[in-house]
């Protein structure tokens, strides 16, 4: 609301601007030419000037004729103004024609193409006044200074400004305003205030644009302290200034300061001006103070739409959608007049879904108003559709935008279906923009990317951004680089992240938390490092990003410097990361530090517990995750599958049947028996206990069973011996299009060796590489010996350990040691048992199922001879005990 109030500010000022100069200079121009004899054509009783601007070009051919162009400058210069102000093409020409332009000439071609937005032809016209030697004034200087600031060429401006310096116009204050704009516009703000500083300037212009520039360039102290010297001074603000002062005091949340200002508009009787009403109004209304802002509504002594307008939007920012929709109608009953940016803060109080009645009936209405086309009402249209839910609707009033080469909307319309990661339509309209004949511009190509997860296409837009130059664009240069992550190209996207010149908190967020993500920690860390040289500092969301890495290093050191850097600085008082230095403490093992953080925080939050809990159950801590759990459940706090999962894993561990079943009966009555994640827990927990039944009943409960869920349940059934069962499960998943992946194999492997199907065993090994691409490891050749071995095939199962594509390890020699143990093979289980204390010395199991073996067979000389190697080498096997 600001903006506009500011903009229609900016709009009186310079029309003021326009006035005061052109008095001035006609002034100027007719004393010069009080003596001159008026155009012969035209009686006594008619305004020559009139007639001349009525029309130029009848006045043009008749001065031509009587030749009074070349002797009549007061009537050329009104003849020159009046084609100025019908843009006639032929007004450069009649400059031309003039024997004997003037400086006042000049200046009126200067300050017309100004008008016209012709800022380029401005100066060309100032360059071509000065090259001819004509005597420049102050309004010279400040109409050339003007085109300057809205081209923001610093460096024009800077040679107009030596100028004026030498020939004594410094301290004139519509020149020194102009300097002071455009370098305000090219964020050279010091350069502004050093122009200012130059003089001491008693005139209100020039303090008004010093602060209006601080304001523009977030120097919102300056400007504040410049408007306390001028109150402190001989000259008072105007309504100019107050608007700009508000605005800073909104940006620093000022409410205090915010209330002098209001009392010095009271005390200069400033309070009717409409524009500093609505200011004031605007100010209350962003500082949340309602009650003030409505007060000062109702004693404006004339509103308009800027400032219903501004009463509305302070409702909708503070949450009061209700008020919002209710201001609306009573501008409708009372007939103000409404624009479209009083629509679409209506429209943004509506995008709740609890408005969504209010919503349509507003849409009605701008529908019957014939507001329906303007662009910005359409965006604000697919918005509140896209926020109540109904991204359908806001399809709809794309597809009937008239105005398709208004690239606002491609984007809108675009942002909103990444949001609902509606990737195919996101990708359908970036190419019809092509076929429009546009060129998608930022906006459009971040979102875009935001969903691609195609390297090729991925590719082709780069490319684009590359030639359009949108590359060099901070937002589209992070879209890509996090584009290149999550498609698995890591080293394109450090490449994108290194050629980003103004690297922000997000880019550096992103790349390290994509490092993480790829398995790239070490990087990770170093390019944090990087950021204290590049004098960055990191946001909670770089913080936790790191955090992170080190969790995965498992480098307590390293994390205990971030924890350090986060309490000097206060940076985790958002608490955001505390969370992640919990889960950092509890996966570098230091479950002490872990508590220690966790006991100190005042506000535990759930992931901080989870990963509390996570970390004592990943460590055998049964009570202390068991007691933690408890606290979370008395504190009402959510707790996520995650954490239900970790609990499910350490009841299956310590095999405590009673608290499980409770968890379940929990998960039941909260509903996320059904999530895979907790499902696939609570079948592990069952299989563990050897009760299938509720395997089965646990499985059935889960609506969308995920890998996990689907391997959980194989291995159930094949840890006690129903490998049928086991297969069966393994065909449905495979029916439902989910892949098994290397685990999944281990339990259908391990299910053939449970049901002796020594031909089905083969088939699977083969088919995890021909048909997934699963290169087998040592447990997967373990099952296949161990099936070998319970079907008595052991010379069999020595070929295929020989015939291995990797060295066998110590594991599948021993599956083979514990089958020649069944079967009584003493030669090939000497063989298994050799190798495996090649492999490692130290097992004791190797030496003594070698020792059984040989006293099956009764040779008690091979049993001491093991025996004694086994005292001979320090090696002892642990009694066996019993707590019965």
């Amino acid at each position: 609301m600001s903006s506009v109030s500011c903009h229609q500010l900016e709009q009186k000022f310079s029309a003021f601007g326009r006035k005061f100069i052109s008095s001035i200079a006609l002034a100027d121009s007719t004393s010069n030419f009080s003596d001159q004899h008026p155009i012969q054509f035209l009686n006594a009783r008619t305004n020559p000037r009139n007639i001349i601007h009525s029309k130029p070009e009848i006045a043009h051919a008749h001065l031509i004729k009587t030749q009074n162009l070349e002797s009549n400058v007061y009537a050329a210069n009104s003849l020159l103004d009046a084609y100025c102000k019908l843009r006639l093409d032929n007004v450069a020409k009649l400059l031309d024609e003039m024997p004997n332009p003037n400086t006042f000439s000049w200046n009126l071609m200067i300050s017309n193409s100004n008008k016209a937005l012709l800022y380029e032809d401005a100066w060309r016209l100032f360059c071509r006044m000065h090259m001819l030697g004509f005597e420049m004034n102050m309004f010279t200087y400040g109409s050339v200074l003007s085109a300057c600031g809205a081209l923001t060429s610093t460096l024009w401006g800077e040679q107009v400004y030596g100028l004026v310096m030498k020939n004594g116009f410094f301290s004139d204050g519509y020149v020194r305003c102009g300097m002071i704009e455009l370098f305000s516009k090219s964020c050279r703000f010091r350069d502004a205030l050093r122009v200012f500083y130059d003089c001491l300037c008693d005139n209100v212009v020039c303090w008004n644009a010093i602060i209006a520039g601080a304001i523009k360039n977030r120097e919102y102290w300056v400007g504040l302290d410049i408007y306390k010297r001028l109150w402190g001074g001989l000259l008072k603000p105007n309504e100019f200034t107050i608007p700009s002062v508000l605005n800073a005091c909104v940006a620093l949340l000022e409410l205090r300061f915010g209330k002098t200002v209001h009392g010095a508009v009271i005390k200069c009787g400033l309070e009717k001006d409409v524009f500093v009403g609505t200011a004031i109004v605007d100010f209350y209304a962003k500082c949340g103070v309602m009650e003030e802002a409505f007060k000062e509504f109702m004693q404006m002594p004339v509103s308009n739409v800027v400032s219903w307008t501004a009463m509305l939007n302070g409702f909708v920012q503070n949450g009061d959608p209700l008020s919002a929709v209710g201001i609306f109608a009573e501008m409708r009953n009372k007939e103000v007049e409404i624009n479209s940016y009083t629509v679409t803060s209506v429209l943004t109080a509506c995008a709740n879904p609890a408005m969504a009645k209010e919503a349509i009936q507003i849409h009605s209405w701008i529908y019957k108003t014939g507001l329906y086309q303007d662009p910005v009402v359409q965006n604000s249209l697919i918005n509140m559709y896209s926020k109540i839910g109904e991204v359908s609707l806001s399809e709809a009033v794309f597809a009937e935008a008239e105005n398709l080469q208004h690239l606002g909307l491609w984007s809108n319309m675009i942002s909103v279906l990444a949001q609902n990661s509606d990737s195919d339509k996101v990708i359908h309209l970036f190419q019809r923009i092509f076929q429009e004949d546009l060129k998608p511009d930022k906006f459009c190509c971040s979102s875009v990317l935001g969903v691609v997860d195609c390297l090729d296409l991925g590719r082709q837009i780069h490319s684009y951004t590359l030639k359009s130059g949108l590359i060099s664009n901070v937002n589209v240069s992070s879209s890509l680089f996090t584009m290149y992550s999550k498609c698995g190209s890591i080293g394109e996207s450090y490449i994108i992240f290194e050629l980003i010149e103004d690297k922000d908190n997000v880019s550096w967020a992103s790349m390290i938390a994509g490092l993480v993500e790829h398995g790239f920690s070490d990087r990770a860390v170093e390019l944090f490092r990087e950021m204290s040289v590049e004098d960055v500092t990191p946001d909670e969301m770089t913080l936790t990003a790191i955090l992170n890495a080190c969790s995965s290093l498992q480098t307590v050191k390293t994390g205990k410097e971030i924890h350090g850097f986060i309490f000097r600085h206060g940076v985790g008082e958002l608490g955001i990361a505390n969370g992640a230095i919990v889960n950092m403490y509890t996966k570098c093992s230091d479950l002490v530090s872990a508590r220690r953080f966790f006991d100190m925080l005042p506000l535990k939050d759930k992931f901080s517990c989870t990963s509390m809990v996570t970390g004592y159950a990943q460590r055998g801590y049964v009570e202390d995750a068991l007691q933690l759990f408890k606290q979370m459940l008395m504190a009402d706090l959510d707790i996520c599958s995650f954490t239900i999962s970790s609990i499910l894993g350490v009841l299956a561990l310590s095999n405590r049947s009673g608290i499980g079943i409770q968890v379940h009966a929990y998960c039941i009555k909260m509903g996320s028996q059904s999530e895979a994640s907790t499902g696939g827990s609570l079948v592990m927990m069952y299989s563990k206990g050897g009760s299938v039944d509720d395997c089965c009943k646990a499985f059935e409960e889960i609506l969308a069973p995920d890998l996990v869920s689907w391997t959980a349940m194989i291995v159930s059934y094949a840890q006690n011996g129903k490998g049928d069962d086991a297969l069966h499960v393994y065909e449905l998943m495979r029916n439902s299009g989910i892949k098994p992946d290397s685990v999944t194999f281990v339990g259908v492997l391990s299910a053939c060796s449970h049901a002796g199907l020594v031909e089905e065993g083969y088939f699977f090994l083969t088919s995890m590489m021909k048909d997934y691409g699963i290169e087998p490891g040592y447990r997967h050749y373990a099952c296949m010996v161990d099936l070998l071995g319970r079907s008595g095939r052991l010379t069999e199962a020595e070929r295929f350990i020989i015939e291995m594509p990797m060295k066998p390890d110590a594991l599948v020699w021993g599956t083979l040691l514990a089958a020649c143990k069944v079967h009584g093979d003493v030669e090939l289980g000497k063989l298994a048992a050799n190798k495996i204390i090649e492999l490692e010395p130290s097992e004791v199991g190797a030496y003594i199922s070698l020792s059984n073996i040989w006293a099956s067979v009764g040779q008690w000389e091979e049993v001491l001879k093991i025996r004694g190697s086994m005292q001979g080498t320090g090696i002892a096997k642990e009694p066996g005990w019993s707590s019965l």
